[in-house]
This record gives C-alpha cells, sequence and structure tokens, in this order.
C-alpha cells in the first residue's frame, strides 16, 4: 500500500500544479489577453492527468477500505484550485494510519 500511497502523492500534487497553470496561466491568456495556445495545451495535459489521478485515487480508495464519501472527498481535489494540497496532506495521513493499522493486525 505504500507503493499506492507515493503514487498518490505524486499525482495529486502534479495534478494540483497542472490546474493551477490551467486556471491562473491559460484562461487569462485566453480570455483577457486573447492568446488561447496555451489554454490549449495546459488543459488537455490536465485533463488526461487527472484522469489517471482518478485511477490512483481509486487504488488507493480500495486498498484503505475507506467508505465511498472519500473517494468523493479525493476527486474534488483535482477540480478545485489549491485544493488538491490540502486533501493530499489529509489523505497520505489517513493512508498511512490505515497501512501501520493493517501493519500491526498482521504482526
Amino acid at each position: 500500500m505504500e507503493a499506492a500511497i507515493t503514487r498518490y502523492r505524486v499525482l495529486a500534487t502534479v495534478v494540483g500544479i497542472m490546474l493551477l497553470l490551467v486556471c491562473f496561466v491559460g484562461m487569462p491568456l485566453r480570455y483577457i489577453w486573447d492568446i488561447p495556445e496555451a489554454s490549449a495545451v495546459i488543459s488537455p495535459i490536465h485533463g488526461f492527468l487527472y484522469m489517471v489521478y482518478l485511477a490512483i485515487s481509486f487504488d488507493l480508495y480500495s486498498k484503505a477500505g475507506w467508505p465511498l464519501k472519500k473517494i468523493g472527498v479525493m476527486v474534488s481535489a483535482g477540480l478545485i484550485p489549491f485544493l488538491a494540497f490540502f486533501i493530499e496532506r489529509r489523505i497520505v495521513a489517513d493512508a498511512r494510519e490505515v497501512l501501520a493499522s493493517q501493519q500491526v493486525a498482521q504482526a
């Protein structure tokens, strides 16, 4: 499960950064300065990485055995700017607690 946590951390951070680029670089360039090229590149990359993030999130969610509400929180992290960084810390802390309890149960 540690590998799933690491994958989640990396993808959450990358998706969070890409979302900030979409919102604070791509969208202003497109709609304020009428330069759509940046958004045309950044937005699809964020979309693809967000789909990968969803798969990685579901993997961690299923391994941790969390309630459905938790995956909803994880999904929202890639949709709201800055939220990914806060959610990532909380999810990783919760996942490490689950991992520790699984290791204690095995011992």
